[in-house]
């Protein structure tokens, strides 16, 4: 279908951008990225407590942002979500997703734990994927202490946020550090060197705001020279096992060249029978999911992955 007349505003207003992102020091790349989300994403709802902690990582502290809401059931173990914000590992911030780890608290009743793992390029891979293994070795071992249940553990995350997921939920099954009842994959790069070549990589060649100017910046700014591009952390979808990993929700949107990275990935994950929920959002770009306030589908998708949770943590 055509893009959706909402996301082509929101894209005719990404594309008039004076400076692009990709031509913006990162620092300020940031600051232009969190600020244009703040805008046009959902009001923040009322929690009961956020907390921001630090935990010890291997390059050194790594935050956490810890919402926890209101329950009926005092004293009984909530369930956790694990949740990593997307941006390329250069952009994005838990701020830019706190909207969306809000809503999710508020109504599935668990606990969200959001990490702040650090970010090129000051911070080359694979530091953003030690830190995002620390903080799923952390949280395992530490869940009942913020009052969650360690049995009843999720995760999730948007874009390289996806990737993170995907890659920490391969990790802790090969590590035996437990097993997420869900993994939440929001149109994730499960194939950071495009090895792949899959046939929405040709949409890199349109102006649907991911463009292969924005993946070349990247690309320089978080991967070393010489890195190996099928390093698994960076292409999870090369997995030669994917045997015992948790049920996954997959969310993907028409216009991403992106997509067929998370459809891949669902395919791969049903070979090895594991049970996995997949939807293509037709008419809208990458980066949907974080437009609450301007996008229905961005509400349509948010939606789906709270009943996806709440069902998870039910089972």
């Amino acid at each position: 279908m055509p893009l959706d007349p909402q996301v082509q505003n929101l894209l005719d207003t990404l594309m008039a951008a004076p400076t692009p992102l990709n031509r913006l020091p990162p620092a300020e790349a940031r600051t232009a990225y969190d600020r244009f989300i703040a805008a046009r994403n959902f009001a923040p709802e009322p929690v009961a407590r956020v907390e921001d902690i630090a935990i010890d990582g291997p390059h050194g502290a790594i935050g956490l942002r810890i919402y926890t809401p209101d329950s009926d059931a005092a004293g009984v173990p909530r369930p956790v979500l694990l949740f990593f914000h997307g941006g390329g590992f250069v952009i994005g911030s838990v701020e830019s997703r706190d909207p969306q780890c809000r809503r999710i608290a508020n109504e599935t009743g668990a606990i969200v734990v959001a990490p702040r793992y650090r970010l090129a390029p000051e911070h080359k891979f694979p530091q953003a994927h030690d830190d995002a293994l620390a903080a799923a070795q952390w949280l395992f071992a530490n869940a009942p202490r913020l009052g969650g249940d360690p049995a009843r553990i999720a995760v999730g995350g948007d874009s390289a946020g996806g990737n993170l997921a995907a890659v920490v939920s391969q990790q802790a099954r090969d590590a035996g550090l437990g097993r997420f009842v869900l993994q939440v994959l929001v149109y994730p790069t499960t194939d950071f060197g495009f090895t792949l070549g899959l046939p929405s990589y040709d949409l890199l060649d349109e102006d649907y705001f991911l463009t292969r100017g924005q993946i070349a910046w990247y690309h320089g700014q978080f991967l070393p020279p010489a890195t190996d591009l099928h390093d698994l952390r960076l292409a999870p979808a090369l997995a030669e096992n994917f045997d015992g990993l948790p049920p996954a929700l997959i969310v993907t949107a028409e216009y991403d060249p992106l997509r067929d990275d998370g459809a891949h990935y669902a395919e791969r994950l049903r070979e090895s029978g594991i049970a996995v929920e997949y939807t293509c959002y037709p008419g809208t770009i990458h980066g949907f999911f974080h437009y609450g306030a301007i996008l229905d589908v961005a509400r349509a998708a948010l939606d789906q992955v709270i009943d996806a949770l709440r069902r998870a943590y039910q089972s």
